[in-house]
């Protein structure tokens, strides 16, 4: 039996259980991950370095909470992703190894302290997401668009790129996020519709879509990304059909990568997809009309981001000629 206990070193949290609804859920067998998923543990001076940035400034990166297998690559090269609005998610998703339960309030100095943490990283193009806040009235949309803010006028040449939750049942709320004009704007559908129920029963699978559908009526200019996982029970003509339906919603970048499962409490892992089977998905979502394609066993929403977002914009000026 796995004790989902919080390991930090935040005292007060120590009996705190990470994952309190999956607690009771009986255990899932792990499956040994395949070579081509091995990574190296992470180390260097920068990683280091950029630890100690974000520790320093009390700040939350979904690379730690999630468990990113990423981390020691991106980190190694001052790469983080910021994670807003608490380490708490108000939703129960059956692969997400973030914590869930009632979120703390707001802190009002983060828009702050996430911009200063980017100008001393010195990032050229940097990733925001957060937890779901559906305690929120508006979702959190303006905690981010303080956020994006705070980047602009502390870092005024890093292009920012937002990984929002789905706002559901906030009216308003995506539109006052679009205004704040980020760069780029992503929103993870994470799984084809089919599996909403068992792996992502809080979300909506066609409100994600008409939500980034909104994204490109409000500003037809601003990119739009989605991302999925595979592996975790879908069939291969359903990931098809998704790659149609964000289409259909005129996104623009497509990631597909591996899911890894983070205990024995979370969604097991069905298969591990061959190298092989990532990049005929990315020459199908390229055939379909998407300006970039990242997909690969350790593809995840914001790994490469810049390099990607540079990537990105090329594409778009190569298809306008």
């Amino acid at each position: 039996m796995v004790t989902l206990l919080d390991t930090t070193d935040r005292p007060a949290e120590i009996s705190r259980p990470r994952h309190p609804e999956k607690a009771r859920r009986p255990d899932t067998p792990m499956q040994r991950k395949p070579d081509w998923l091995r990574v190296k543990a992470p180390g260097s001076p920068v990683y280091r370095d950029t630890q100690k940035i974000v520790k320093d400034n009390g700040l939350v990166t979904v690379c730690e909470e999630a468990g990113c297998p990423n981390i020691g690559e991106c980190w190694s090269k001052k790469h983080a992703t910021f994670m807003i609005m608490g380490d708490t998610c108000t939703r129960a998703c059956a692969f997400c190894n973030v914590r869930t339960g009632m979120p703390e309030p707001l802190d009002g100095e983060e828009p702050r302290k996430v911009a200063e943490a980017v100008a001393m990283l010195g990032l050229q193009h940097v990733v925001i997401t957060s937890v779901d806040r559906d305690d929120l009235a508006d979702g959190g949309a303006e905690h981010f668009v303080e956020v994006i803010s705070a980047i602009r006028a502390a870092a005024p040449g890093t292009t920012i790129e937002i990984l929002t939750p789905d706002f559901l049942r906030k009216p308003g709320a995506l539109e006052r996020v679009v205004e704040a004009k980020p760069d780029v704007f992503n929103h993870n559908l994470e799984t084809v519709p089919g599996l909403y129920l068992t792996v992502r029963p809080g979300a909506r699978y066609y409100h994600s879509i008409r939500l980034l559908d909104r994204v490109k009526q409000l500003d037809p200019t601003m990119f739009t990304k989605s991302g999925i996982m595979v592996g975790l029970g879908e069939e291969r003509n359903q990931v098809l059909q998704l790659m149609d339906d964000l289409r259909s919603a005129d996104v623009d970048f497509l990631t597909i990568g591996q899911y890894l499962q983070p205990t024995r409490k979370h969604h097991v892992v069905e298969r591990f997809v061959t190298p092989e089977e990532f990049k005929s998905y990315e020459a199908i979502a390229y055939a379909k009309g998407f300006l970039m394609v990242s997909s690969s066993p350790l593809t995840r929403s914001s790994h490469h981001a810049g390099e990607d977002f540079a990537r990105l914009k090329a594409a778009r000026e190569a298809r306008s000629q």
